[in-house]
């Protein structure tokens, strides 16, 4: 299957790289901004490639002779870098209002304590995803086997929490298009890792949707719902960027007005497995 070709969609066909399925088909996301905290959504760590294969997304409950069909317009919120301090006020304003997001979590060990909230969210409803245990790109993107062996810490130390080996969704830190990646482990690596990806099973996704949150100088709530009203655009598909980390509560404060704002624009809310397909082996 290819996703929408028809005029309605050209730009889309352009900007939603979402997720990466198999080498001959792919839907990949986010080709704006990078993920890592320290740089926030930095246009420089990525590198823009358009993909010319899509499949359309699938809802991870559809049965398979009588698929369940996507909504025109939807979004799925996602959050990187926690669980943390912010998490509480995250999944305050998500449970307030009803809607379901995506948390792509870390372990690194400075997080420990709030490591209980991934079963909180898991119960509320909302998917746990796979980030990072370490989040620090010159140990995890040496060589691809550096980077899953951060992802084997990262489900250890989440299995007291979740059933971390039913986790099939991952989000590479800096994204699957990330340049940064190539002062360790050299140009070739994510691709090699985007393939190892898929065939482990795994879908990993990106975004088209930048908050921007997590940029230097802590943006105000009112920044971060402008930048997502300014980079949903026209789109009517988004899988959303953003953080539930220590240094962004701003997010939590923003995050009802952009639910809000969501709403009124006529999107139905997903999560990343509602809306993207795990890679058939």
């Amino acid at each position: 299957m290819t996703f929408f070709k028809s005029s309605k969609h050209q730009r889309l066909l352009w900007s939603l790289l979402l997720l990466s399925v198999g080498a001959a088909a792919g839907f990949g996301l986010g080709i704006f901004c990078g993920a890592e905290p320290p740089v926030g959504c930095r246009e420089s760590d990525l590198t823009p490639v358009p993909d010319e294969s899509f499949v359309s997304p699938a809802s991870a409950s559809s049965v398979e002779t009588s698929p369940e069909p996507m909504p025109e317009k939807w979004v799925c919120l996602t959050f990187d870098d926690g669980p943390s301090k912010t998490t509480p006020d995250v999944l305050s304003a998500l449970n307030s209002a009803g809607v379901k997001a995506t948390f792509f979590v870390v372990a690194t060990g400075n997080n420990d304590k709030y490591l209980p909230l991934i079963s909180e969210a898991a119960a509320a409803g909302h998917q746990i995803a796979l980030h990072s245990a370490s989040h620090e790109y010159s140990d995890i993107y040496q060589s691809a086997d550096a980077y899953w062996k951060d992802i084997d810490l990262l489900k250890e130390r989440l299995s007291p929490y979740v059933r971390a080996d039913g986790l099939r969704y991952l989000r590479f830190p800096g994204g699957s298009t990330n340049t940064v990646s190539r002062r360790y482990g050299g140009r070739g690596l994510m691709q090699q890792l985007k393939e190892e990806v898929t065939a482990k099973g795994y879908a990993y996704v990106d975004w088209n949707v930048c908050a921007e949150d997590a940029v230097g100088g802590k943006p105000s709530a009112g920044t971060i719902f402008r930048n997502i009203v300014r980079e949903t655009g026209e789109q009517t598909q988004c899988i959303v960027l953003m953080h539930d980390s220590a240094t962004t509560r701003t997010t939590a404060e923003a995050l009802p007005d952009i639910i809000q704002w969501y709403k009124d624009n006529g999107f139905a809310f997903l999560t990343v497995e509602q809306a993207v397909p795990l890679p058939t082996t």
